[in-house]
């Protein structure tokens, strides 16, 4: 199982990409910035509980040189 940590992109059931800014409860509930996909720019700050996420973005560091 792959563990959600604090700033990891994670992808919602709703097809929305969220960013998690707070751990409430590891596998359990987050806080998330959601990006809307409505045309324009916006972000909602909401609850995200672990059976809303489908997938989780791990980031790693690629040199450039």
């Amino acid at each position: 199982m792959v563990t959600i940590a604090e700033y990891d992109k994670v992808k919602l059931k709703t097809g929305e990409i969220a960013r998690i800014v707070e751990i409430y409860e590891p596998g359990v509930a987050y806080e998330a910035e959601i990006f809307r996909p409505n045309g324009e720019f916006a972000i909602t700050v909401d609850t995200v509980k672990q059976e809303d996420i489908i997938s989780v973005f791990k980031e790693t560091e690629h040199q450039l040189a």
